[in-house]
């Protein structure tokens, strides 16, 4: 089971990055991802889930109309559209799998990718 998270890089403020989460090993059918960053000396939240059953989506309050999650099954990837990017979004970007529906806490996860950097400067 392995997760190859990539599309990170350097952004200005406004601009947008396309993170792309590559499953193999498994199937992402029947499993929920979810999109989670953490900052240096920040605790890792929680960005976007989405589930295996019905696809509910759950974005953190701070890129609610900013950022996208979609999963195309048939690739076998989940992808996070980040648009108006802002300094307050630097930092890794993981994803995880979890079989099931879980929320979208990274405790509830057991499958992580390696994380990809996303720094948004000028």
């Amino acid at each position: 089971v392995q997760l190859q998270a990539s599309g990170g890089g350097l952004a200005q403020p406004g601009g947008s990055l396309r993170l792309s989460c590559a499953a193999s090993g498994f199937s992402l059918d029947y499993y929920g991802i979810g999109w989670f960053r953490q900052a240096p000396g920040k605790e890792r939240e929680g960005v976007s889930c989405i589930s295996s059953s019905d696809g509910r989506i759950v974005y953190a309050d701070s890129v609610k109309g900013r950022f996208t999650i979609s999963r195309d099954n048939a690739k076998n990837t989940v992808y996070l559209q980040m648009n108006s990017l802002k300094p307050e979004d630097t930092a890794v970007y993981y994803c995880a799998a979890e079989v099931g529906d879980p929320g979208c806490n990274w405790y509830e996860y057991d499958y992580w990718g390696q994380g990809t950097l996303v720094t948004v400067s000028s």
